[in-house]
C-alpha cells in the first residue's frame, strides 16, 4: 500500500554523519555493509544487523538500502538486495524483515524482489517509521 507522505531524498552533513555512525555500529554489532560504485564513486549501501529480530527470532533486519537517484536503472538496487538476502541465511534467518517508505517507487522495487507484507510487524520499526510498510522477503 503507498500512502501520500511527503519525502525528500536531500540528505545534509550532518545527515551522513549520523548514516556513516549507524553503518559503523551495524557492523560493530555483528552486521554487514555494503556498497555499489559506479564509476569509482558510491552510489549505494545496504545494511543488515546481525542480531536477529521478530518473536521467533526468524528476521534479519534490513535497515538500509539506497541507490542515488542518478544510479538508478543499473541494478545496482538488485544486487545489493540478493547481498543482504544471503547474508541473512548466513545468519540463520528465515526471512529479511524491511520497513519501507511508502514510495511508489520503493514498493516497485520491493515487490520485483517478491516482497510481501511483513507476517509479523517489529514495533520499533512502526513506532519510529508508522508510515512505512512493513515487508518481509522469505529466504
Amino acid at each position: 500500500m503507498v500512502k501520500d507522505v511527503v519525502f525528500t531524498e536531500r540528505w545534509g552533513e550532518e545527515d551522513y554523519r549520523f548514516l556513516c555512525q549507524c553503518l559503523r555500529n551495524t557492523v560493530a554489532t555483528g552486521g554487514q555493509v555494503w556498497g555499489a560504485f559506479l564509476e569509482g564513486r558510491l552510489k549505494g549501501f545496504a545494511s543488515v544487523e546481525g542480531p536477529l529480530v521478530g518473536s521467533r527470532k526468524q528476521y534479519a533486519d534490513l535497515t538500509s538500502i539506497h541507490v542515488s537517484a542518478d544510479a538508478r536503472g543499473h541494478g545496482l538496487g538488485r544486487r545489493l538486495f540478493l547481498l543482504a538476502e544471503s547474508s541473512a541465511r548466513q545468519l540463520g534467518a528465515q526471512a529479511l524483515y524491511i520497513s519501507a517508505h511508502s514510495s511508489v517507487e520503493s514498493q516497485a522495487f520491493y515487490k520485483a524482489m517478491g516482497c510481501v507484507e511483513a507476517r509479523e510487524y517489529i514495533p520499533a520499526h512502526v513506532e519510529k517509521e508508522p508510515c512505512d510498510c512493513q515487508l518481509e522477503r522469505q529466504i
